[in-house]
């Protein structure tokens, strides 16, 4: 016969297991309830130095399908390259807002612009921008469309953009928006005064 204060004990850790899952059992589906809080991957850039200056930024606004000018007042320094940089951040920064009309995904960003030859602009962004990307035929020509007339207004002598990322040419956007090709500056002005 087994003694009676070893049945109490293997009785009472026994109901304690049993509580115990109980109660991580509960915890786990509170768990699954709780989102997880969305980070803000984007690099932190150096405050730009330079004269604050009023510039063109071309906005695109989904529901109606448009581009409209817009001019913006921001600091930029005195190189082209980073001038464009700084554009087109400016640009995004206005995307990533929870009100814009147009929205862009988390992490978008734009990682560098490169003026190479005469009139050649490169927009590197990076994976986010593609990847978050809403798909869709006239929200993508409308995002291709704002960086370029944006680019061109601002920085004189542009005739042609390419658009990588990651520093890398990819096939589409987000499905739709041809980027294995160069964009003419004058073609795509011609299709922004369509989107007015």
């Amino acid at each position: 016969m087994i003694p009676r204060h070893l049945l109490i004990g293997v009785a009472a850790m026994f109901a304690v297991v049993l509580g115990m899952s109980v109660y991580v059992w509960r915890m786990r589906g509170r768990v699954e309830q709780v989102e997880a809080p969305v980070v803000d991957t984007r690099t932190v850039a150096p405050p730009v130095s330079g004269p604050s200056e009023q510039v063109t930024l071309y906005v695109a606004y989904d529901e109606p399908g448009v581009l409209r000018a817009q001019t913006a007042r921001i600091a930029l320094p005195s190189g082209r390259q980073e001038r464009a940089q700084e554009l087109l951040r400016a640009l995004l920064g206005m995307y990533l807002d929870k009100s814009s009309s147009h929205q862009l995904g988390p992490g978008a960003e734009i990682r560098d612009v490169y003026l190479v030859d005469p009139g050649l602009a490169v927009i590197d962004a990076n994976a986010a921008f593609a990847d978050t990307h809403r798909s869709g035929v006239l929200v993508e020509e409308l995002t291709v469309a704002s960086l370029v007339q944006t680019l061109a207004v601002n920085i004189p002598g542009i005739t042609r953009v390419k658009i990588l990322v990651d520093g890398k040419q990819r096939e589409a956007l987000a499905g739709h928006a041809d980027l294995t090709g160069f964009y003419d500056v004058s073609a795509v002005n011609e299709l922004a005064s369509q989107m007015r």
